[in-house]
C-alpha cells in the first residue's frame, strides 16, 4: 500500500504517520478500521481525519456504492428500493474489507446485516460513533438527501432507527461518543480506544469463537448465552441498551470494559466499608492497568446509607473528585451501594454514566438490572429515586464466595421469584439443582443468567413499570412493610428474607382467595424452607407489631395507586398477575390470621 495518496472516494493527501500512528497501524496486522453509526454521527468527517492521522487510505462506503451504481443513494432507493441498495451495499463492503488496511466509513444500515458484521469481525475493528438523538437531529434536519428521512415525520423516523439499531451497534469493538465540539476529540478518543483494544486483542479473532462470544459486546436479544463459567445477557432498550456480563474474574477486566465503552473517561468507585476490604484493591488495580484515572467514595454498610445525608455526602465527594459529565461512576457492592451510587449518577451533573459491579447474589440477579435507583425516606423504602440505566453490569461471581451464608440465601429468594412469576420449568430446575447453585460452578452461573434474562425481557417491555414490570414485585408489598416494621434492622430481617416471607404470604393469600391450589403453595413453602429461608411472620425475631401497624406500613409502599393497595398474586407456580384495588379489610383479616398462627 502506498502511503502517499489516498485512493478512496475522497482522494485526499495523507499525513505522514508519526511513531505512535505507525505502531498502531503495525498492530492492525492488515485489518481495517470500520466506523459505524447512525446518519449524522460523523463517520465520514471523523474517518477522513483519522485516516490522515494514521497515514491510511480512507473510503466512504456510500460514495463507493454511488460510484459502482452510477447514481446517488437517493436515486437507488427511488428506482430500485431499499432491498436492492442493501444487496449492493453488502457486496461493496465485502470488496472494501478485502482491500485493507484502511479507514472505512459505513452507511447507517451496513452493520445491521449479519454477514457484513461477520466480515467486519474477521477483517476489521469496529468503532461505533454514538450520538444522542438531539445531536443527530440537529445535524441532519436541514439536509434533504437522506432517503430514509423522506416523507412523514423525519424526527420520529430517526428515533425509530435509533431504537432499532443502537442495540446492534453496541456490539462494536469500541465505542466513541460523537458530540458537538472539536472533531479532533473524537479522533483522539478513537485512537486511544484502538490502542487499548489492540493491547488486549492483538490478533484478528476467529469468525466463530464461543468463548469470546460469551463475554464480548455482541450477542443479540435478551437470551442468556452460557459458555463454561461465563454468560452474557443483553437488556435491549434502544439507545440505553447494555450488557450484563456474568462470570468469575470480571472485576479484573473492569478497566478493559471501561476503556472500550468510555475512552478517556475517569471514574469514581462508590463502595461500602466491607466490600472495600474484599474487592476494592482488585478493581483499583484493574483501573491502574487500564490507565483509567480513578477515585473512591466509601460509605457505611447497610440500609442506613440510603439516606438524604449520605446521598449528599457522596455527591459532594464526587464533585470534589472533579468528575465530569462524561466520566463514569462504578457501583461496587450490593443493592444499597448500587441504589445510592445509581441515584447519584442519575442526578449529578443532570445525569452521568455508571457501571454496576454487584457483589451480592441479590444485587446480581435483581437490583443491578433495570435502572431503578434511589434512597429511602423516613416514611418508606425507595420513595425517592429515578430510573437511570447503567452502561454495563459486571456480575463477578467470584465475589459471591465471600458472602455470609445468610446473605447468599437471601439473594436466592429473588431467583426463586423469577420461576414463580412466569417460568415453572425454571422453578422445577431450581428445586432439583439448588444445592449446586449454592455450591458454585456452572449451575450458579446458569441460575443467575436465567434470572437476569427474565428481568431483562420484562424491563425491555416495560422500562418505567407502567405495566407488567410490576410482576417483579412479587412478595415486595408484604416484604417492604415488614422491613419498615423492623426498622430495616438487618440483624432481624434482611431484604431477601422479607421477600421470601412476602412471597409465601402472597401464595397463601392467593389460596385464601381461591385463585391458587394449596399444593402449589405448600410446594413453594417447602422449597424456601429447604434452603433455610423464613416463610411466616412468626419467623421474624421479636416481631410484636399488630395487623393494623403492618397494614399501615403497606400504605407507604410506592406501588399504592389512588389510595389502593396493589399485590402480585398467583394462579399457579409460573403464573402470577397484578391484583389492583385489593380491599384493606381483606388484607387486615389475612394479616390477623397470619399473626395468630405464631402465637
Amino acid at each position: 500500500m502506498s502511503s502517499g495518496i489516498a485512493s478512496g472516494a475522497e482522494g485526499e493527501t495523507e499525513r505522514a504517520p508519526d511513531r505512535r500512528a505507525a505502531q498502531l497501524v503495525q498492530a492492525l496486522g492488515g485489518r481495517s478500521i470500520v466506523l459505524i453509526g447512525l446518519m449524522g454521527s460523523g463517520k465520514t468527517s471523523t474517518g477522513r481525519r483519522l485516516a490522515q492521522q494514521l497515514g491510511l487510505e480512507f473510503a466512504d462506503a456510500d460514495a463507493e456504492i454511488e460510484a459502482a451504481a452510477g447514481m446517488s443513494i437517493t436515486e437507488i432507493f427511488t428506482r430500485h428500493g431499499e432491498a436492492y441498495f442493501r444487496d449492493g451495499e453488502r457486496r461493496v463492503m465485502a470488496r472494501l474489507l478485502n482491500e485493507g488496511p484502511r479507514v472505512l466509513a459505513t452507511g447507517g444500515g451496513a452493520f445491521m446485516h449479519e454477514e457484513t458484521r461477520a466480515r467486519i469481525a474477521a477483517s476489521g475493528i469496529s468503532i461505533w460513533l454514538k450520538a444522542d438523538l438531539d445531536v443527530i437531529w440537529r445535524r441532519v434536519r436541514k439536509r434533504s438527501h437522506r432517503p430514509l428521512l423522506q416523507g412523514g415525520d423525519p424526527e420520529q423516523t430517526l428515533r425509530t432507527l435509533l431504537e432499532q439499531r443502537y442495540p446492534v451497534y453496541a456490539r462494536a469493538d469500541i465505542t466513541v461518543i460523537s458530540r458537538d465540539g472539536p472533531q479532533d476529540l473524537a479522533v483522539e478518543e478513537a485512537i486511544e480506544g484502538l490502542e487499548f483494544f489492540l493491547r488486549f486483542s492483538p490478533d484478528p479473532p476467529p469468525l466463530v469463537s464461543p468463548r469470546r462470544s460469551a463475554v464480548s459486546y455482541g450477542q443479540p436479544g435478551t437470551s442468556a448465552q452460557v459458555f463454561s463459567s461465563q454468560a452474557r445477557v443483553d437488556v435491549e432498550l434502544g439507545a440505553r441498551s447494555y450488557a450484563i456480563l456474568i462470570g468469575e474474574g470480571l472485576i479484573a477486566e473492569a478497566g478493559n470494559h471501561i476503556r472500550r465503552l468510555a475512552p478517556r473517561a475517569a471514574c469514581a468507585i462508590v463502595t461500602d466499608e466491607n466490600v472495600a476490604k474484599l474487592h476494592l484493591p482488585a478493581l483499583e488495580h484493574a483501573l491502574d492497568e487500564a490507565r483509567v484515572r480513578h477515585s473512591r467514595v466509601v460509605v457505611a454498610p447497610g440500609e442506613g446509607s440510603k439516606s438524604f445525608a449520605e446521598y449528599a455526602r457522596v455527591c459532594n465527594a464526587l464533585i470534589g473528585a472533579k468528575l465530569e459529565r462524561g466520566d463514569v461512576i462504578v457501583a461496587l457492592g450490593g443493592g444499597v451501594v448500587g441504589d445510592l451510587a445509581g441515584f447519584a449518577a442519575a442526578t449529578l451533573r443532570r445525569g452521568m454514566r455508571f457501571i454496576q459491579a454487584p457483589t451480592t447474589l441479590l444485587a446480581q440477579v435483581d437490583s443491578s438490572v433495570g435502572g431503578k435507583t434511589g434512597i429511602n425516606a423516613p416514611l418508606g423504602k425507595n420513595l425517592i429515586g429515578a430510573f437511570h440505566q447503567p452502561l454495563l453490569v459486571l456480575a463477578d461471581t467470584a465475589t459471591l464466595d465471600t458472602l455470609p451464608p445468610r446473605e447468599f440465601r437471601a439473594g436466592y429468594a429473588e431467583i426463586v421469584k423469577y420461576g414463580l412469576i412466569g417460568d415453572v420449568g425454571f422453578y422445577a430446575w431450581l428445586e432439583a439443582h439448588w444445592r449446586e447453585v449454592f455450591e458454585g460452578g456452572a449451575e450458579r452461573v446458569q441460575a443467575i443468567a436465567a434470572s437476569c434474562k427474565a428481568k431483562a425481557a420484562t424491563v425491555a417491555r416495560d422500562e418505567y413499570e407502567e405495566g407488567d414490570r410490576a410482576l417483579l414485585n412479587l412478595g415486595h408489598t408484604f416484604g417492604h412493610a415488614l422491613e419498615r416494621i423492623t426498622a430495616y434492622d438487618g440483624t432481624r430481617l434482611v431484604h431477601g428474607e422479607a421477600v421470601a416471607i412476602g412471597m409465601a404470604c402472597a401464595l397463601r393469600f392467593s389460596v385464601r382467595r381461591g385463585l391458587c391450589g394449596a399444593q402449589d403453595q405448600a410446594r413453594v413453602e417447602a422449597h424456601l424452607q429447604d434452603v433455610g429461608l423464613p416463610v411466616r411472620l412468626a419467623d421474624i425475631p421479636g416481631l410484636n407489631a399488630g395487623a393494623e401497624e403492618i397494614l399501615d406500613a403497606m400504605y407507604q409502599d410506592k406501588k399504592v395507586a389512588h389510595g389502593a393497595l396493589t399485590f402480585i398474586l398467583a394462579r399457579a407456580i409460573g403464573d402470577c398477575f397484578i391484583a389492583k384495588n385489593v380491599e384493606s379489610s381483606e388484607i387486615l383479616g389475612f394479616l390477623q390470621d397470619e399473626l395468630s398462627m405464631g402465637r
